[in-house]
């Protein structure tokens, strides 16, 4: 018998298990493994007659519902942005009130030029990041308590069969979830994972998923545009993400790098009450990644947006790069200079626009601004979002990927492929949605 009616014999054996049994067999094999572990132990030890159900028993017969696993897992994170939004709105108020005071205090500072580098470029720019603080901390104090109670690996347990369904299988969702606080540990956090093909597309997919970084560009837009819905649109940019990463790795998988996926084992922690003390070092340790990029990387990038705005230098580049972006709705000039700079980091969008803009004022805040001097609806507003969760990483995540595959190829496929999803999605939803509104 040669190799090809050997695989043949094969395939259509694991057909037959998926009909007969409704999954496939990786799951199958899966559940005899844990079938024949659960008789052995039912053979070398000796329980109670009638073994006591403990609370964790009790909660995960709901969390772990092979049916309302996924919907609960994302009521969970909507329930989490709707927090944020909620509670971060006053000490946002208070930041801009502060910001306002010192912008105005550094108008009499002579000569002109450092005037205006010190409230346009340094407050205007740097201010209008750190202005989002709260909804950065907020976001991982939420997302620590979900860690410290237990609930994020079994998060990954309710996406493993999903997972398993495109190729990969839950450790990778697990680097993921990760994603939510930076791309670049996220990466890093793929070494786990010991299948070479599943580490490949989980770090080729893993910088679609929403950073901390995207966070202050979603809350800027939303807070214009969507004011009531807020925590809502930006669920949307995080299940977004999710969504096209699934979609992207069941196509890379199937097409770029095929092969047979891994296994997935873990232990499934007791739920515990996070103590104050954890959840606040796990928020400060994450937040203080946030604050050292402001004090660094994007205040560096908004003095030199200063600089070459300055002198009428961005104009004219921006001008040569917009008409890229005109049939995704947003082919000015300075949105088109944020996405340039957003690839160093993408909190530097929003530098970017509060460099650009500063001095104007307008009674509805600093997204208001960019609604007035740039026309954008709401529909452009959220193009141009999507944008921002789908085009080219920043470059510390492409140097991770780099490190981590060891390829400049894959790292360049990154670049490109991003770039070229974040074009067409962004755009698809203008044109679109133009066509009902």
């Amino acid at each position: 018998m040669d190799s090809v009616e050997i695989i043949r014999l094969k395939d259509e054996s694991l057909d037959h298990l998926r009909k007969v049994h409704g999954d496939d067999a990786e799951t199958l094999i899966a559940d005899a493994r844990y079938g024949f572990i659960s008789g052995l132990m039912k053979d070398v030890l000796k329980k109670p007659a009638i073994e006591k159900e403990t609370a964790t028993d009790r909660i995960d017969r709901l969390i772990l519902h092979r049916w309302l696993g996924i919907p609960i897992f994302l009521a969970i994170l909507y329930g989490v942005f709707q927090f944020t939004f909620v509670v971060s709105a006053p000490l946002i108020k208070w930041i801009n009130a502060g910001l306002d005071w010192l912008a105005g205090q550094s108008s009499g500072i002579s000569p002109a030029w450092l005037s205006s580098l010190v409230s346009d470029g340094i407050i205007g720019g740097v201010g209008a990041v750190l202005s989002f603080i709260p909804i950065i901390f907020l976001l991982y104090i939420a997302l620590s308590i979900l860690e410290d109670t237990g609930y994020l690996s079994r998060a990954a347990f309710v996406m493993d069969r999903l997972m398993h369904r495109i190729g990969l299988h839950g450790r990778s969702f697990v680097t993921l979830m990760l994603g939510f606080g930076c791309s670049v540990p996220a990466i890093m956090s793929s070494r786990t994972i010991e299948n070479p093909q599943d580490r490949l597309v989980t770090i080729l997919v893993t910088p679609l998923i929403s950073c901390g970084a995207k966070l202050p560009v979603y809350a800027l837009l939303a807070a214009a545009f969507f004011t009531a819905y807020q925590g809502l649109v930006v669920f949307s940019m995080y299940a977004m993400g999710i969504i096209l990463a699934i979609l992207l790795a069941w196509l890379f998988r199937k097409k770029l790098v095929p092969g047979e996926s891994g296994h997935f084992v873990m232990e499934l922690p007791p739920y515990r009450l996070p103590t104050v003390v954890t959840v606040l070092a796990h928020m400060w340790e994450r937040g203080w990644a946030f604050l050292s990029r402001a004090g660094t990387l994007i205040f560096g990038a908004v003095v030199l947006i200063w600089f070459l705005n300055y002198f009428n230098v961005l104009e004219h580049m921006g001008r040569a790069i917009a008409p890229i972006f005109a049939p995704a709705g947003f082919g000015q000039w300075q949105s088109a200079i944020a996405l340039v700079f957003g690839v160093l980091a993408k909190e530097t969008v929003v530098g970017a626009f509060g460099t650009l803009f500063a001095g104007t004022e307008t009674a509805g805040g600093f997204g208001s601004v960019i609604a007035i001097q740039l026309g954008w609806t709401p529909l452009v507003a959220f193009a141009f979002m999507t944008m921002i969760l789908l085009y080219t990483p920043c470059v510390a995540a492409l140097g991770t990927i780099k490190k981590e595959t060891g390829s400049w190829k894959w790292t360049l496929f990154t670049v490109a492929y991003t770039l070229a999803l974040g074009w067409v999605v962004a755009t698809l939803i203008y044109q679109i949605g133009s066509l009902f509104l």
